[in-house]
Formats: C-alpha cells, sequence, structure tokens
C-alpha cells in the first residue's frame, strides 16, 4: 500500500514560518503581496501564500467537470494536470476551517505569507492608507508587529514602514522569522 503524502500531515508547529498581511479592503495587501513575494524568493526563501477569501469565492465553474463532482456530491474533488494540481474541498457543514487546518493541506517552504485572516493570532504586518478612510488595526492587536503606510502614522509603538520600501519590508519579515537571505 502507498503511503499517504505528507501534505495532509504536516503539523502547525512544524518549521515552516509563517508571517501575515492584514489591512481593510483597498488597503493594498494583494498588491504589496504580489511585490514581495519576487522580492523575497530572489533572497533565496521558498514562499508559498494562503489567502482568505470573500465568502462567496469560487474556483469552480458550471459546466466543467469538478463542478460537476461536486455538484453531485463529491466531499473533494483533486483537478490535474502537468502544468499544476488543485484540490477543492466542500465545507458543507458550513463551518470556516482556520489558517492552521488549512496549512496542513500546503507543502513545507521557508515562509507561508498569510494575507487576511487579521483575527488570528500569528505575527502581522499591517498594510494601512489613510485614503481608505479606515481605523488603524494595529493599536488593537498586539500581534501585529508593524505598519505598512503610504504616509505618515503618528502615535505607534511599533515600526512604520514605507509601503513602496518592498526591500526593506521583506528585511523587515525576514527578520521576523528568522529566514536569512540566501544566495538565490
Amino acid at each position: 500500500m502507498a503511503s499517504r503524502s505528507p501534505r495532509r500531515s504536516r503539523a502547525w508547529a512544524d518549521p515552516m514560518r509563517v508571517f501575515g498581511l492584514v489591512g481593510y479592503s483597498g488597503s493594498g495587501k494583494t498588491t504589496l503581496l504580489v511585490r514581495l513575494i519576487p522580492e523575497i524568493v530572489r533572497r533565496g526563501v521558498t514562499v508559498s501564500t494562503l489567502k482568505h477569501a470573500h465568502h462567496g469565492f469560487d474556483v469552480d465553474q458550471p459546466g466543467k467537470d469538478s463542478y460537476e463532482h461536486r455538484q453531485a456530491g463529491a466531499t473533494e474533488v483533486l483537478v490535474s494536470s502537468a502544468r499544476r494540481w488543485a484540490l477543492m474541498h466542500e465545507s458543507r457543514d458550513g463551518k470556516e476551517p482556520g489558517p492552521e487546518e488549512l496549512m496542513r493541506h500546503m507543502t513545507n517552504v521557508d515562509l507561508l505569507l498569510i494575507e487576511g485572516y487579521k483575527r488570528e493570532g500569528h505575527e502581522k504586518l499591517e498594510v494601512w492608507r489613510s485614503a481608505t478612510g479606515k481605523p488603524l488595526l494595529a493599536p488593537d492587536d498586539r500581534s501585529i508587529l508593524a505598519v505598512a503606510s503610504d504616509g505618515p502614522v503618528a502615535g505607534l509603538s511599533i515600526p512604520v514602514l514605507d509601503l513602496n520600501d518592498v526591500p526593506a519590508i521583506a528585511d523587515f519579515i525576514l527578520a521576523r522569522c528568522g529566514l536569512p537571505a540566501r544566495s538565490a
């Protein structure tokens, strides 16, 4: 009998470092993340991401075989090709899994960057723009270790980083996670 894939047997305490980016919609989390990934990879660090999505998102479409499998009642559908694979899991009980549970399905890398999940306890960087009109999360969340902003932010006891200085933000995250840059 074939052994079970290690993808499902990972534990939260494994050496994969985790760091999050949080902020309100429109703050620039995704834009920053898309700029951070190649900067960190260039430094020789392997990266995966976990993104919290809106409740109604769907990667599958009516008319596709995988969609029909799910509609017929399959709990999981794995679609595979030579280029990529995707596992879709129907949460029919309505309970949303947290990042710890979802990480168990992921391959171990040096750094997992989590976008969203602002109420979870992992270490985070807040992306904040005054133009959104939203308050800072950092004053009420001790797991936020720094703020990246496109302008000055007064009254914080944590570092405020320039949102456009991606190398400095990468330096902060890697140092915080204990990941020295290696030669690419």
